[in-house]
């Protein structure tokens, strides 16, 4: 995935089929906007979703989203795509950073953090076709560029995760989140045991941290 600091005509999502050999983009959308989430679907690796950002940042200023961001799912293994972002329920108008994860529980079980002055997080029961706003709530998504994580719970898929400035967690389908104390701020990036869900490890500003207690 490259990044989406600059416009390049290189920028879009890349597939190797020859464990990392050699590459070649499968989707493309703009210059001006890199593919900065994918989900992959545990139980078809055929289905994606891929989530494209317009974006630029200079010394002195950061520009997030533009016509050129949105969410894209393929369901042939990256050969094809299909712009899903004006689906019914999804933010109409311009979006910024999209993330987005798929619930191994139940993988029709799709979420989606969006940036958006209509965004919050949203939550798909068939695969992308139609979505429910769950939260608007600030706390999921301030600071939009420099965050916007969601990670679905393997075993629940009532469960989902938001990091943010605090690490939240919620258990009713992300309609009320509680925040999670832990050891630093500035949560990044999570690793779910698929096997053992009370197992994580999650990675923030001040560096990685174990659970083993959910």
């Amino acid at each position: 995935i490259f990044g989406a600091e600059a416009q390049s005509a290189e920028r879009g999502v890349y597939r190797s089929t020859d464990g990392g050999k050699t590459w070649q983009r499968v989707l493309h959308t703009s210059p001006k906007a890199g593919a900065v989430h994918i989900a992959l679907d545990p139980s078809n690796p055929r289905i994606l979703y891929a989530a494209m950002w317009q974006a630029y940042r200079s010394p002195y200023s950061m520009s997030s989203g533009g016509p050129e961001s949105g969410l894209w799912r393929s369901t042939a293994g990256g050969d094809t795509w299909t712009n899903i972002s004006d689906r019914p329920g999804l933010p109409k108008g311009i979006v910024g950073k999209i993330g987005v994860s798929i619930s191994p529980a139940n993988p029709k079980r799709v979420w989606a953090l969006i940036e958006s002055p209509s965004g919050g997080l949203f939550r798909s029961a068939d695969g992308g076709d139609a979505w429910q706003r769950t939260s608007d709530d600030r706390n999921l998504r301030q600071r939009a560029w420099y965050y916007t994580h969601v990670h679905a719970d393997p075993q629940n898929p009532d469960v989902v995760y938001v990091l943010n400035v605090n690490f939240m967690k919620s258990v009713d389908g992300g309609k009320t989140f509680q925040t999670i104390r832990v050891g630093h701020g500035d949560t990044h990036d999570l690793w779910i045991d698929p096997t053992a869900p009370q197992r994580m490890i999650m990675a923030d500003a001040g560096g990685a941290e174990v659970s083993v207690n959910g």
